[in-house]
């Protein structure tokens, strides 16, 4: 592992995870960071009490952690926790943004509102979170890393989804963009992103689709939330890599099947 204090100044950086109460992959991007001696405000909308009990958890009341609510798609509100983070601990060296929404939906039935909302979610979310905790970075010696989360099936969309693959579209562009203008105003700061595979298969899947998912890839194994957590945690370390989108897909971006 990387020594933090290199990286940061420090062996207890201070990491934001959005969208970290409910178990999925942002409570296990908390849980790996936390791992590895990160200091975590975790972030939940309607996963409040979830993200306490990982709080609660990790750090059995010891400061480490804080819990903060909110609803990213409103500016004052994603604002708002990044300068919380920044409050309570004084510093902000990661940003992950996990929260996200998706929907299935025939292409006939999806609506203005429909699109609207992905793109609050998953892309203007991201970007004010990002914008916020990066201006914060360019004051920091240390800089600091923002890790987004994309999805590799924007290369190869599927049906249904015809809201959710636009707005997960931008995050590439977004993470290109903002690897730009910050690194411009402090070189130490860098912005990746992670495009998730099939490391997390819904519940809803019959036993068929989640084997023929599977067999998709050229791994022909399930991902899991951990493999998605240590890329994110080895972009936050890696201090000569920015502008990257990183697929963690098992080959299924590249897949044949």
């Amino acid at each position: 592992m990387e020594d933090l204090s290199l990286v940061f100044g420090t062996t207890h950086p201070v990491a934001l995870v959005t969208g970290s109460g409910a178990p999925r992959i942002g409570n296990c991007v908390a849980r790996t960071l936390f791992d590895r001696g990160y200091r975590i405000a975790l972030h939940a909308h309607q996963s409040v009490d979830a993200a306490r009990t990982t709080a609660d958890e990790l750090d059995a009341g010891s400061g480490d952690t804080i819990v903060l609510a909110a609803d990213l798609s409103q500016e004052s509100e994603a604002q708002a926790i990044v300068d919380r983070t920044h409050a309570h601990f004084g510093r902000l060296d990661v940003l992950v943004n996990c929260a996200g929404v998706w929907r299935s939906q025939p292409l006939e039935e999806t609506t203005a509102g429909d699109l609207q909302r992905h793109f609050e979610v998953n892309t203007l979310a991201t970007f004010l979170c990002a914008q916020r905790a990066g201006l914060l970075m360019v004051g920091q010696p240390y800089g600091g890393a923002i890790i987004n989360l994309g999805d590799w099936a924007t290369a190869r969309p599927y049906r249904d989804y015809a809201a959710y693959f636009p707005s997960k579209g931008a995050i590439p562009a977004l993470t290109r963009s903002l690897a730009v203008e910050l690194a411009s105003r402090n070189p130490r700061i860098r912005v990746n992103a992670v495009l998730p595979g099939p490391a997390m298969l819904p519940n809803s899947l019959s036993p068929i689709e989640r084997e023929n998912a599977v067999n998709a890839t050229l791994l022909h194994q399930p991902g899991r939330p951990e493999d998605v957590a240590n890329a994110v945690a080895f972009l936050a370390e890696s201090r000569f890599i920015t502008g990257v989108c990183l697929p963690v897909d098992g080959g299924r971006t590249i897949g044949s099947v």
